[in-house]
């Protein structure tokens, strides 16, 4: 499989490269349309949580073969404060910030497979990964 692709998320505009460049890639490697959208919604969130929570950090993309499905593996990765508590992060509605406490459950439910790692003052990991079409 290709090399990682890491985008470093700094502002906004990186969020719309991050976003961009992993729908390329789930593109190429045939997602439907409806989960190129899930895919970049997923991006997007998490994106958006390290500028609003760590200020900078990166996207690491990854193609994925495994029992005859290729995949896309996305790391969202920051040094920021962490999450304190992780299960309450993942809840419907919570948020420490004025938003909607919809990011993390939300790109949760796009997602084939999700984990969050945190620690307070180190920074969180957030792994996602989305299994695309059989390769038959």
């Amino acid at each position: 499989m290709a090399d990682d692709l890491v985008i470093p998320i700094t502002t906004d505009s990186d969020i719309v490269v991050a976003r961009q460049k992993g729908r390329e890639l789930a593109e190429r490697i045939g997602f439907s349309r409806t989960d190129l959208t899930f895919i970049a919604t997923a991006i997007s969130e998490v994106a958006r949580n390290i500028t609003s929570y760590a200020g900078r950090g990166e996207i690491v993309f990854r193609i994925v073969d495994g029992a005859g499905r290729i995949g896309i593996h996305m790391e969202a990765r920051d040094d920021g404060p962490g999450i304190g508590d992780v299960q309450r992060a993942l809840e419907d509605g919570y948020s420490t910030a004025e938003g909607m406490g919809l990011g993390l459950p939300g790109a949760r439910r796009l997602m084939d497979e999700f984990e969050v790692r945190s620690e307070a003052g180190v920074g969180t990991t957030v792994i996602m990964c989305k299994w695309g079409p059989d390769r038959g």
